[in-house]
């Protein structure tokens, strides 16, 4: 324990508590200095406090953009106690030396946030000096406590009252935050200038930089990961929208890694449908889904599509949650959910929720409210060594576009399943088929080595559901014999990207059986 009794160094642009905080150092014997802003505040507040142009001799000049770059800031913070040389250099130079150092950084990331800052204000906000002390004092760590959260002051204050001082713990875990803190912060101007001054590069070193960063903060720690032996913790991206990761609990116990996974692709699912939609989601593919004219009769037709598997799932709706919604969930025997995700949830349908015998606190509830795409638009997988990063797959289909490839063409009811069953298949494990009937999900075949075999499990799924249903691929037929297996379940009309070398014979096989197929000429591979 080293006694922290001395001086510290304030320079805040988020001044929630620093007062509290100044006022509480005060009382522990610590002399304050501090600089522009923060120094008028703190004064404002009755403390006694030294400005740092009386340490340096020097003024705050050029707007502000150099205060604190000085030997007499700097020396005070990176002094070695126990280093007999600096501690020469510090009395010779008069320099004091700073136990804590409390500083957090220029609203970059809030300025840009707004959609409309300017260059020169996005460059204004760039924190120099700040980032220079804050390095510095976590450098310094065994003598130095840095701090640049207001989250941090409460468990610091209460150390210093019990302890006399802050534990070398504690300095170490602050250390660690500290360059999060900048890294961070580097990361957000590093990504705001790439989109912004890149006109001039090629396309794709305008999408995939030298060195690809970002900023990822933790949410929290979760129960486990996909298995009971695995740690896991759910991180949230710097740059915000809206959706799993940001989405709000209103009720239940803490979700895991896999309910986190089965969330998020559910929620995929329900945001590209137009009308009411919900999705079933059972190890993150769909075993059911279905649009309606409203919330309610959508959500039973999304549980008939395979109740079985259903049992156990996580569900996503694309509307507010009504009462007639939860009160059909309520009388459902047998019917038992691990996750809810929606936009809201109307009070009267809450509280239906929450007081269910059969779910009461376990069901896990989760708003996102109006739903916002994040600003970034790739997505990272991590393999051994390195990591694999691509556009997202999130690009709108456009059915007019699409072409009919057989001599029967679709009416516009069919129309709509094939709609509907193409914007189902890409939330589908490859190989992936899906069928639809009436804009609900009857069968899947998801995850197989094989299309032919998800073909058939889809089948077998719907039995006789099957008949009169469309069917949707991500991708196209290497040979016509799934063609063959959806003439004999009585599929009535097929969707698929089109563009196998053995492209005529599937269209030959679909052309004998009169089943109208349409090319999209884009595929949805989902591994």
């Amino acid at each position: 324990m080293i006694p922290q009794s001395r001086k510290a160094i304030l320079s805040v642009s988020n001044k929630d508590g620093v007062a509290e905080l100044a006022e509480a150092l005060v009382r522990a014997g610590v002399e304050l200095f501090s600089t522009g802003g923060t120094s008028r505040h703190l004064k404002a507040a009755g403390l006694d406090v030294t400005d740092v142009s009386d340490l340096t001799g020097f003024p705050e000049i050029m707007d502000g953009r150099v205060k604190t770059l000085h030997p007499a800031v700097f020396g005070g913070i990176l002094c070695r106690r126990d280093n007999e040389q600096d501690q020469r250099s510090a009395t010779a130079l008069k320099i004091p030396l700073f136990d804590f150092v409390v500083v957090n950084l220029y609203p970059f990331r809030q300025t840009v946030a707004r959609g409309d800052a300017s260059l020169d204000e996005a460059i204004e906000n760039i924190d120099v000096g700040g980032p220079s002390m804050i390095r510095a004092a976590a450098k310094n760590h065994r003598w130095v406590t840095v701090l640049t959260d207001p989250a941090q002051y409460a468990a610091v204050l209460a150390e210093l009252q019990s302890e006399g001082g802050t534990t070398e713990s504690t300095r170490r875990r602050l250390m660690i935050e500290a360059f999060s803190h900048t890294a961070a912060y580097d990361a957000a101007i590093q990504a705001w200038f790439s989109q912004k001054m890149s006109d001039d590069l090629a396309e794709a070193d305008r999408i995939f930089p030298p060195a690809w960063t970002t900023t990822l903060e933790r949410i929290e720690t979760l129960r486990y990961g996909e298995n009971s032996h695995q740690l896991a913790a759910l991180y949230r991206n710097a740059s915000r929208g809206s959706g799993a990761a940001s989405s709000r609990q209103l009720n239940g116990k803490q979700l895991s890694y896999n309910n986190r996974l089965d969330l998020d692709a559910a929620l995929g699912i329900v945001i590209r449908l137009d009308q009411p939609g919900v999705a079933v989601l059972k190890h993150n593919n769909p075993c059911g889904a279905a649009v309606a004219e409203s919330l309610q009769l959508a959500t039973a037709r999304a549980f008939a599509g395979d109740p079985v598997s259903a049992f156990g799932s996580v569900v996503g709706m694309n509307r507010v949650v009504d009462a007639a919604t939860a009160q059909w969930l309520g009388e459902t025997a047998g019917l038992f959910v691990e996750a809810i995700i929606a936009p809201g949830f109307e009070p009267a349908a809450l509280k239906i929720l929450q007081t269910l015998p059969k779910w009461k606190n376990n069901v896990r509830l989760l708003a996102t409210g109006d739903f916002v795409p994040p600003v970034s638009t790739l997505e990272i997988r991590t393999i051994a060594g390195g990591a694999l990063v691509q556009h997202s797959d999130n690009l709108p289909d456009n059915p007019d576009g699409w072409t009919v490839a057989t001599e029967c063409r679709p009416d516009d009811a069919l129309r709509a399943d094939l709609k509907f069953g193409w914007a189902l298949v890409r939330s589908v494990k490859s190989n992936a088929i899906t069928l639809s009937r009436e804009c609900a999900l009857v069968g899947v075949g998801a995850g197989q080595m094989s299309r032919v075999d998800s073909v058939r499990i889809a089948n077998e799924k719907a039995g006789e559901r099957a008949r009169g249903a469309v069917l949707a691929s991500d991708a196209f037929f290497p040979f016509p014999d799934s063609i063959e297996l959806a003439a004999a379940a009585g599929i009535s009309a097929i969707v698929q990207p089109g563009g196998s070398v053995r492209d005529a014979d599937v269209i030959a096989a679909a052309n004998r059986h009169r089943i109208p197929m349409l090319f999209t000429g884009r595929r949805h591979f989902r591994h």
